[in-house]
C-alpha cells in the first residue's frame, strides 16, 4: 500500500512485473514474439543464488529456443554457471535447488547431445593442503547435509600442485569465570575482566604482528607477509568480537581496513563534519562547539578546551572570540570558524564542506587522526551532499536533516583495497580471497529469529507467541525453516573455508553455556586432527596442524624486479606535491570576514531595497546603449507592472541613474569601451588574487573600477566604509596596477540605495593593500 501510494517499485517488483509479462496469457505471446528476433544467448551467472521467480523469467525467455524454427537456428545458447554449495543468500530468496531443477528442465527440452552438465572440480585459488581439509570436512555426512550434492562425494583438484600450504586448528579460548561478588563495596574500583573473545582477538593480533616483525615469508609469493595478505572472517559483524578485533589490530599497529558495511552517520569523521554543520547553524550550542573544538577539524586538546570553557560567563563561541588574543590556537580557531560562519548563507552544502576538507586542510587532519579508513566515508559524505543538491534546494539545515534521518548504509569495496588486513563477514567475502584467512567465529550456530512462520503452498502466516504454544502444523513449519537455516549454515562454512589461498587458521571462543552442537568448530576439528599432527605452540598451548612443504617453484613470485631505463619510474612519481598555503589565494568578491548587516527585504526598508536592485540592473545594461536611447529604455523598464512603482518613483529612479552615468569624473566608466562584470586573476606579492569587478574602463593613462553595493544603508563618508570593503577594493587596485603597469588605478564604490558614487583615494586604500 505504501508503494502504491508513492507510485514506486522496488527490485522484487521489477522481477514480478517482468515475470507477469512473460507468463500471463495474452501479453506473454506478444512480448515473446517481439523478443524472439533479439535474443540469441542467455547467460546466468551466480545461478545458485537465483530465485524461483527469476528462473521463471529465464525459462520464459528461453521458450522460443526450443520451439519450431527457433530450435533449428544455429548458435542459440543457454549458459548457466553456479555452485549450489555456495548458495548463502536465502534472505534474498535464493533457491539453490532450483539450479538443478531448471537444469533438468532445459536438458529435457534440448536436442539430444546439445545439453551438457560440466562439473567444475579444479580450484585455481587454494593449495592442496587447504583443499584436503575441505574435502575431509565435508566427507562427514553431518557436514554435507544441505550442500545439494546427492550421493556424490565432494572432491577438489588443485591447480597449484606442489605449493606449500598450512591449516592450523587452535583450541577455543575458554570462557572466563565471573567472580561471585563478596561483601558490598562502593563502586569506586574498576574490575577488569578479559572475555574469551577479547583474548582471542589479542592472540590473533600478536600472531600477525609476529609475522610482520619477523619478516615471515609467504611461500607462494616469495616475499614477506604483508598486511593485505590477511583476511579475518566472522559470521556476523554485530558482535563484540568484531569491535575487539579492530581494536586489537590497531593497538598492535597493524593496518586494518575497517568494517565492510557501515552507517555513514556513525563514522567518526562524518560525525565531526555534521558537528561542524550544526555549529554553523547555531553557534551558541556550547556542546556542539566543544565537540567540534576537540575534533581533528580544530584539534584542541582536553586541557586547552577546559581552559577555555571552565569559569566562563558567556557562551563558548563568544568566549572563544573574546579570548582570541590569549592563545594562538584560540585565535586560529576563531578566525577559521568565523570565516565559515560568514559564508554559510552564501555557499551550498557541497561547496562549504569541500572548502573545509580541501583548502581548509580538514581531510588531511581527519585522515591523520582517524586513519586512512576515513577517506571513503568522507568522500561518500561529499557525494551525498551533491546528491542532495540535485534533488533539493541547497540548504545546510535541510541537508543535515536529510542525512541524519536517512541512516544511509555504505558498502565499502574491500576487493581492491590498500595494504590492510580485511575484517568482514563471510557473506561480504563471497567472491574474495586472501593468502591467509582466519576463522575465529566458529563456536556458535544461528537461531531462527523470524517469529512468523510461512507454510509453503498456502496464503497463511502462522504466529505462535512462544515455541511451547506451537501446534503440530506450526512445529512442522518451524522445523522446516530451521532445517533450511542449518543447511545454509553449512554452505556458509564451505564458502568460508574456500576463501583461503595458502594458509587457514581455525579458532574460536567458548561462552559459559555449552558449545552449540554442530557448530563449525566441531565440524572442522575431526578433519584437521585426522590429517594433521599436534604441535606445541610458543606459549606452551598445543594446537593441530596440517602442513605441506613446497615441492615446486611458486607460480607467481612477486619479488623485486630489476629496474631498467625503460621500466624505471620518473623522479616526479615519488616526489611530494608542493603544499599551497591556505592563505595564498585571495578572492576579494568573497571576503573572509563578516560583512555588514543587510537590511531585510521584508521590513520597512523594502522600497529602498527594491530601488537599489533596479538601479543596479540599469547601471549594468544602460551603458551598452547609445546615450540618446538610455532614457527611453530606462522608462520602459521601470514602467513594467511587476516592479510596482508609482510614476513619481519611476521618474526619480530614472533621473538619479542617468545622473550617475553622466558624472564627469566617472563618465568613462559608462561610456564606450567600458565593460561590466569583468573577471580578474593574477599574482600580487606572492598571493593569487581572483575576483570579478562590477564595472571597468581602461584608457590610455588610467584604469577606472567601480564595485556596486546593494541592500545596505550607505555610509556618509569614506571613514565610515567597512574595512572589509576597503580591503576588497585595495586588492582590486593592486591587481589592476600589476596588470596595467604604468597606469593610475582609480576606485570607487557605488551605493545603489542612494545612489551615491563614493571615490576612494589612494591614501584611503594604502593601509589595506594585500
Amino acid at each position: 500500500a505504501a508503494k502504491r501510494y508513492s507510485a514506486r517499485l522496488d527490485y522484487d517488483d521489477l522481477i514480478l512485473k517482468a515475470r507477469a509479462l512473460l507468463l500471463e496469457a495474452g501479453a506473454a505471446a506478444w512480448v515473446l514474439y517481439k523478443l524472439d528476433g533479439g535474443i540469441d544467448h542467455i547467460l546466468i551467472d551466480e545461478a545458485q543464488d537465483t530465485s524461483r521467480e527469476q528462473w521463471d523469467v529465464v525459462a520464459a525467455l528461453a521458450e522460443e529456443f526450443f520451439v519450431g524454427q527457433g530450435a533449428c537456428q544455429a548458435g542459440r545458447t543457454i549458459f548457466a554457471v553456479g555452485d549450489p554449495k555456495q548458495s548463502i543468500f536465502s534472505f534474498q530468496r535464493a533457491d539453490p535447488a532450483a539450479f538443478a531443477r531448471f537444469g533438468a528442465h532445459f536438458g529435457a527440452r534440448a536436442a539430444p547431445g546439445a545439453w551438457r552438465r560440466v562439473a567444475l572440480t579444479t580450484s585455481f585459488r587454494s593449495v592442496p593442503a587447504v583443499l584436503r581439509v575441505v574435502d575431509r570436512v565435508f566427507a562427514n555426512p553431518a557436514a554435507r547435509e544441505g550442500l545439494l550434492q546427492g550421493d556424490d562425494p565432494i572432491g577438489h583438484r588443485s591447480h597449484r600442485r606442489g605449493q606449500a600450504g598450512l591449516v592450523e586448528l587452535w583450541a577455543p579460548e575458554a570462557a572466563a569465570e565471573v567472580p561471585q561478588p563478596g561483601e558490598w563495596r562502593l563502586p569506586l574500583e574498576r574490575e577488569e575482566q578479559e572475555s574469551a573473545a577479547v583474548r582471542l582477538a589479542r592472540r590473533i593480533a600478536r600472531t600477525i604482528r609476529g609475522w610482520l616483525d619477523g619478516k615471515e615469508i609467504l611461500d607462494s609469493r616469495a616475499r614477506p607477509i604483508q598486511h593485505g595478505d590477511i583476511m579475518i572472517l566472522v559470521q556476523r559483524r554485530t558482535t563484540t568480537f568484531f569491535e575487539e578485533m579492530v581494536r586489537a589490530l590497531k593497538q598492535a599497529d597493524i593496518s586494518v581496513a575497517g568494517v565492510d558495511r557501515m552507517v555513514l552517520t556513525d563514522h567518526l569523521a562524518v560525525m565531526d563534519l555534521i558537528a561542524l554543520g550544526h555549529f554553523l547553524l547555531l553557534p551558541d550550542d556550547d556542546l556542539t562547539l566543544a565537540t567540534l573544538l576537540r575534533s581533528p577539524l580544530v584539534g584542541f586538546s582536553e586541557e586547552l578546551l577546559a581552559e577555555l570553557a571552565l569559569g566562563r560567563t558567556a557562551s563558548l563561541w563568544r568566549t572563544l572570540q573574546r579570548r582570541a588574543a590569549e592563545h594562538p590556537d584560540f585565535a586560529a580557531a576563531g578566525a577559521a570558524l568565523g570565516g565559515l560562519l560568514a559564508g554559510t548563507d552564501y555557499h551550498p552544502p557541497f561547496e562549504l564542506f569541500a572548502q573545509v576538507l580541501s583548502a581548509g586542510g580538514g581531510r588531511e587532519r581527519l585522515l591523520g587522526r582517524i586513519g586512512a579508513e576515513a577517506a571513503e566515508p568522507v568522500e561518500e559524505f561529499l557525494a551525498r551532499a551533491l546528491e542532495y543538491e540535485r534533488e533539493h534546494a541547497p540548504s545546510l539545515q535541510g541537508f543535515l536533516h536529510w542525512l541524519e534521518t536517512g541512516r544511509a548504509e555504505v558498502r565499502r569495496d574491500l576487493e581492491h583495497g590498500r595494504d590492510e588486513v580485511r575484517l568482514l563477514t563471510v557473506h561480504g567475502a563471497k567472491g574474495l580471497e586472501a593468502p591467509i584467512v582466519f576463522l575465529p567465529d566458529t563456536c556458535r550456530v544461528p537461531r531462527l529469529e523470524d517469529k512468523l512462520l510461512w507454510p509453503e503452498g498456502t496464503d497463511l502466516v502462522l504466529w505462535p507467541p512462544r515455541k511451547d504454544a506451537c501446534d503440530g502444523q506450526s512445529l512442522l513449519v518451524r522445523e522446516t525453516a530451521e532445517q533450511r537455516l542449518r543447511s545454509e549454515y553449512r554452505r556458509l562454512l564451505y564458502v568460508a573455508l574456500t576463501r583461503a589461498e595458502e594458509r587457514l587458521y581455525v579458532c574460536g571462543w567458548n561462552t559459559l553455556q555449552a558449545r552449540a552442537p554442530g557448530c563449525w568448530y566441531d565440524l572442522i576439528a575431526p578433519a584437521v586432527r585426522e590429517l594433521g599432527s599436534e604441535v606445541a605452540g610458543a606459549d606452551g598451548a598445543p594446537f593441530w596442524r596440517v602442513a605441506e612443504p613446497r615441492r615446486s617453484a611458486p607460480d607467481h613470485p612477486s619479488g623485486p624486479a630489476r629496474e631498467t631505463p625503460e621500466t624505471r619510474p620518473p623522479a616526479w612519481l615519488g616526489a611530494t606535491a608542493p603544499v599551497t598555503p591556505a592563505d595564498a589565494r585571495l578572492t576579494p568578491s568573497r571576503p573572509a570576514g563578516v560583512e555588514p548587516v543587510v537590511r531585510s527585504p521584508l521590513g520597512r526598508a523594502a522600497p529602498a531595497w527594491r530601488r537599489g536592485v533596479l538601479i543596479h540592473r540599469l547601471l549594468q545594461t544602460l551603458p551598452a546603449m547609445a546615450a540618446g536611447q538610455r532614457e527611453a529604455a530606462a522608462a520602459a523598464y521601470l514602467a513594467q507592472p511587476g516592479h510596482g512603482l508609482r510614476p513619481a518613483e519611476q521618474d526619480e529612479i530614472r533621473r538619479v541613474t542617468l545622473g550617475v552615468l553622466a558624472t564627469p569624473d566617472f563618465a568613462p566608466l559608462f561610456g564606450p569601451g567600458s565593460r561590466a562584470e569583468v573577471p580578474l586573476a593574477g599574482r600580487v606579492a606572492g598571493r593569487v588574487i581572483v575576483g570579478q569587478v562590477d564595472r571597468l574602463a581602461v584608457s590610455g593613462e588610467e584604469v577606472l573600477v567601480i564595485d556596486y553595493k546593494t541592500h545596505r544603508p550607505p555610509p556618509r563618508s569614506v571613514d565610515e566604509v567597512p574595512t572589509i570593503y576597503l580591503q576588497q577594493m585595495a586588492a582590486y587596485q593592486a591587481l589592476l596596477g600589476a596588470i596595467h603597469a604604468g597606469r593610475t588605478v582609480r576606485c570607487a564604490l557605488l551605493w545603489t540605495e542612494g545612489p551615491l558614487l563614493m571615490p576612494l583615494s589612494a591614501d584611503a586604500l594604502a593601509p589595506h593593500q594585500p
